[in-house]
């Protein structure tokens, strides 16, 4: 069995209310909410990843509705998963060949990690060079292997022993024939787990949605510059966590430290010490920056990614194709930041030099 919906586990009202509005494209919408970045804003509406409940509420305000209205009951009668999903389609005609290489290979890979408690994510980065967010896309069968890129399809002929890709088909079939991976196969391919988890995840945000809406910070007003002689206004100061790991991350111990919050920083913001040069001379070891898990990072800045044993910094640039990515230096990687979860995200909003 082969789920060629696997990839959507959001279906939503969003681009129905969109054009239902008067916003014949998306680009148009997403310019009214900021917040919320267009590619992200994208794979909310195509159901490529959940919305957050704070996301919802920025969506259904620019649109004048009721953030329940952009949810819809995916056991209701009319509802067609084939029919949703069409306007999304690109027209290419489906390889069921490739289609089932990918959920094989998917299956294979969570098999070869589970079965090898020694094999983590953070190893499987820095021993095969396969970053934590393509190997969940790879897992969950994404996209044919075709569509992956050299390194990481050399990554995968490292992780199965293998020497190219004839060879990795052969090795995945053989473990396919011997059963081996039939447990593995129920959580990509079968279109009722994909439905119990989507069901299960829409609950929650109604749930969520039904609570009190946080009330909008109020702006404070302009405050006079003090007098000479007269008290200054005490300082918020954050705590700044820091320690030098392998690979380029940054331990979340805290170093004793304080910095200055700027006055834009968010109520979780928190110091981060470089440690090393990650990203070049710009940002040297001995900076402190600011991150900020309530604001997402945008192109053009810097992001903090929390990966399994520590940070990460990141420069972020857009692609050619309008993706968010992030890149350091030091260790040469890239990374896609619209396929990562927004909660392992925090956007840089000030550095200090020391």
């Amino acid at each position: 069995m082969i789920d060629f919906y696997r990839a959507i586990v959001f279906p939503n009202r969003v681009r129905e209310q969109r054009q239902r509005h008067g916003f014949a494209k998306l680009l148009r919408l997403s310019a009214r909410i900021p917040e919320i970045p267009y590619i992200r804003l994208s794979k909310i509406e195509r159901g490529e990843v959940v919305a957050r409940p704070d996301e919802l509420r920025r969506v259904a305000a620019a649109l004048g509705i009721a953030p329940a209205d952009l949810l819809l009951d995916i056991d209701a009668a009319d509802f067609d998963i084939a029919a949703w999903a069409e306007p999304f389609s690109d027209g290419a005609q489906i390889d069921l060949k490739e289609e089932r290489f990918a959920v094989l290979l998917g299956a294979a890979l969570r098999a070869r990690r589970t079965l090898d408690p020694a094999l983590t994510i953070a190893l499987i980065e820095r021993d095969y060079g396969l970053p934590p967010v393509n190997l969940s896309r790879v897992e969950n069968a994404q996209k044919p292997f075709s569509r992956w890129n050299t390194a990481v399809q050399r990554a995968l002929f490292a992780l199965f022993g293998v020497a190219d890709e004839p060879a990795l088909r052969a090795e995945v079939e053989k473990r396919r024939a011997t059963g081996a991976l039939d447990p593995f196969l129920a959580t990509i391919a079968n279109p009722e787990t994909r439905i119990a988890r989507t069901r299960e995840r829409v609950a929650e945000l109604l749930a969520a949605l039904r609570e009190e809406a946080p009330a909008p910070a109020a702006v404070p007003a302009a405050t006079p510059l003090p007098l000479p002689g007269a008290p200054v206004t005490a300082i918020r100061l954050l705590p700044v966590f820091g320690a030098p790991l392998p690979h380029g991350l940054i331990g979340h111990q805290p170093t004793g430290k304080t910095v200055e919050a700027p006055h834009i920083a968010g109520p979780r913001a928190f110091g981060l010490k470089v440690c090393r040069a990650t990203l070049g001379g710009g940002l040297p070891a001995q900076a402190i920056v600011v991150a900020d898990p309530d604001r997402l990072p945008v192109p053009g800045g810097l992001a903090a990614l929390r990966e399994e044993e520590g940070w990460r910094l990141l420069s972020v640039a857009s692609g050619r194709d309008g993706r968010m990515i992030g890149y350091s230096i030091n260790p040469d990687m890239e990374v896609s930041l619209d396929d990562c979860d927004p909660a392992r995200l925090a956007a840089i909003v000030s550095a200090v030099f020391l």
